[in-house]
């Protein structure tokens, strides 16, 4: 079991230390694809798992989900939370028993979805179809936070539309402050999600590691040297890499990734789960 940076009670004395903190930005790594956002007092979760749902649905499988990471911390525990952001439906970027406890806890906190994914979301959230604010891309959405969402098609494996044109697998660019951020969700390389992000000018991208291998039966994601050719591409000032070090059926170690990133020339930070970075760090570059 990979022990977390910090943790439970640790963790969260940690985010709440910075709750006035007004220059900059920073992140926390969750684990998987998790993130939390906090900016200017204001708090987005990035496609969070905090829960061990999947391990329990798939103990008696052949495909079982045997956690590899500490659960850094309970959602119930986050009472501070504005936002928060799924991908797409898989359940590790759209878990049940982590939103219904964030929704409890939170109840003015929005939640971003694709549109084409509303029914689903909201049957498993078990929550009136019209409470999640749902994008396409090529479609932006402005909250009252001072967050601007911009939906991006992500490919996971293709890039997958429902019967009316809508995306079911997204990133979002978010920008705020000054700040532009990019979580791609779960992709592998496409032309068109590159086309879309030439209008940002991307001081941060989170993307997925992992890899698309067949025999682990389920979708797969950039390998660690496409991540790094992306984030070049798009002329991110910044790459974290994610999806790693949750299951031990569809893991990487991010030796390849810190290799290529070195070679390349492209700036990367690697985060350990609840570890915080800042955005100060990028000046330091």
């Amino acid at each position: 079991m990979i022990i977390a940076f910090q943790k439970d009670e640790v963790l969260l004395a940690d985010i709440k230390s910075t709750f006035d903190k007004q220059e900059g930005f920073r992140i926390w790594w969750l684990g998987q694809s998790g993130f939390l956002l906090q900016w200017a007092g204001k708090h987005i979760l990035l496609d969070p798992y905090l829960s061990d749902s999947l391990t329990k649905k798939y103990v008696t499988t052949d495909k079982p989900h045997v956690r590899m990471s500490e659960l850094v911390i309970q959602p119930a525990t986050m009472n501070f939370i504005d936002l928060v952001t799924s991908s797409h439906n898989h359940t590790d970027h759209l878990d049940g028993d982590t939103l219904i406890a964030l929704i409890e806890h939170n109840p003015n906190m929005l939640l971003v979805i694709p549109e084409a994914n509303r029914a689903f979301v909201s049957h498993r959230l078990g929550c009136d179809s019209d409470f999640p604010v749902g994008l396409n891309d090529q479609e932006s959405f402005t909250s009252k936070l001072g967050f601007i969402l911009h939906g991006i098609p992500a490919a996971h494996n293709e890039l997958e539309r429902d019967d009316q044109g809508r995306c079911k697998f997204m990133g979002y660019v978010i920008q705020f402050g000054g700040y532009t951020i990019y979580h791609s969700g779960d992709t592998l390389w496409h032309h068109k999600i590159i086309e879309a992000l030439k209008a940002f000018d991307i001081d941060l991208a989170i993307l997925p590691i992992n890899g698309n291998r067949p025999e682990r039966r389920v979708a797969g994601n950039l390998e660690a040297k496409e991540a790094v050719k992306m984030a070049k591409t798009i002329g991110a000032k910044m790459v974290i890499p994610c999806h790693y070090h949750l299951f031990e059926f569809n893991t990487v170690e991010p030796d390849e990734f810190i290799e290529e990133a070195k070679q390349q020339n492209q700036p990367y930070k690697i985060l350990r789960i609840g570890e915080r970075w800042e955005r100060d760090e990028l000046m330091a570059q």
